[in-house]
């Protein structure tokens, strides 16, 4: 077991729930080892939401800053912005008492990783995507090891940086994998009908939650349920239509409870974060992976082909999706068992446990 007794460890996971949960399974794997952890998060609502439940540990904001492209007319506020937050991470970094920063991803951890860099911290990213963003190829210029979530993604920072494949940190409370009655019963579902989960993402998924929304009467009529996490931007969205078909199933703008989500369905409809992909691969969930089209370098298509290569899920291009194929497209998966089957040990193979413990154990190796 990690003994980290008195260690503190401040960890820059805000901005989006890809980089925020993660760091909280770290922050909770840390302080279960003796340790102390500090998580710097943004000032957006995702960030409220998702650590609503987690009193134990401490949490600062921090403004999030967005790097524009480099000959825009935005990078001297940019510049600005950026040396001011260095300065109020060096303040925190040394009152805190810091013995190490790790950054979860995105511009909110540069300025902790340079202030913790220049006062001769160990500094460490963590990238879950198959590709890394520009922000943690900038990020890890100020960290001496880069800690990655698939394989795939070691050789986008050069044979000359030290990199460790740790799997992308779970939370505990998702890793307690609740029986499937105990989902269905958390979320008022039928145990008799087939469950099918969507999710878009901490942030929603407009065009998922469209077409799921358009389907409902399809699915009402074959047995199906759904349990529909459409995110808040689009709760007002969707629900009109969960009114209008109100045995359809449960919506819910967020879930805090992923779980009792993940526990309870048969099928999942997702995007193709790494987070996302890392619980899919734990409670061996089949999945429709629908790549967020826009996403930068096309990394959900390069996380979907991660598990789509050997059968753990079925990638399909929002392109090729509309309301006339998508209901009978999921009909046709969800009701073939043998499949279902297949993808849920293909998935269960594809999943690395103890991601957490082996974040924490890396970053232990280089305190004195």
């Amino acid at each position: 077991m990690l003994n980290n007794s008195g260690k503190r460890l401040v960890i820059a996971c805000g901005g989006t729930g890809g980089h925020l949960f993660p760091g909280i399974a770290v922050a909770e794997a840390w302080t279960a080892g003796g340790g102390e952890a500090l998580l710097l998060i943004s000032e957006k609502q995702i960030d409220t939401l998702a650590t609503e439940g987690y009193g134990h540990l401490r949490f600062e904001r921090m403004p999030s800053i967005a790097m524009p492209g480099l000959f825009s007319l935005k990078m001297p506020g940019f510049l600005l912005a950026f040396l001011r937050s260095f300065g109020n991470c060096r303040k925190l970094l040394r009152d805190y008492g810091a013995h190490a920063v790790l950054g979860m991803g995105g511009f909110t951890s540069a300025a902790p990783l340079a202030a913790g860099k220049w006062m001769g911290l160990p500094t460490f990213i963590h990238e879950s995507n198959a590709i890394p963003g520009k922000a943690n190829r900038l990020n890890a210029r100020f960290s001496i090891a880069v800690l990655v979530g698939f394989e795939a993604c070691a050789r986008h920072f050069g044979s000359g940086k030290r990199v460790e494949v740790v799997g992308t940190p779970l939370r505990p409370s998702v890793a307690k994998r609740p029986s499937r009655e105990e989902g269905l019963a958390f979320f008022g579902l039928q145990p008799g009908k087939k469950t099918l989960m969507v999710m878009g993402g901490s942030q929603g998924a407009r065009r998922v939650n469209e077409l799921v929304a358009a389907s409902l009467a399809v699915f009402e009529a074959a047995g199906i349920q759904v349990l529909h996490i459409s995110g808040p931007g689009d709760f007002d969205l969707v629900k009109p239509a969960y009114e209008q078909h109100p045995g359809a199933g449960e919506l819910r703008s967020f879930c805090s409870e992923m779980q009792f989500a993940l526990a309870a369905a048969d099928l999942a409809i997702c995007r193709s974060g790494a987070s996302t992909l890392t619980e899919l691969g734990y409670y061996r969930l089949p999945s429709v992976l629908i790549p967020y089209p826009f996403a930068a370098e096309d990394h959900q298509t390069r996380n979907a082909e991660i598990f789509s290569g050997p059968g753990a899920t079925e990638l399909w291009p929002q392109g090729d999706l509309n309301e006339s194929n998508f209901a009978g497209k999921i009909l046709s998966l969800i009701h073939d068992e043998e499949r279902l089957a297949r993808m849920s040990e293909a998935a269960g193979r594809l999943a690395l446990e103890d991601a957490s413990g082996r974040v924490c154990e890396v970053i232990k190796g280089s305190l004195k």
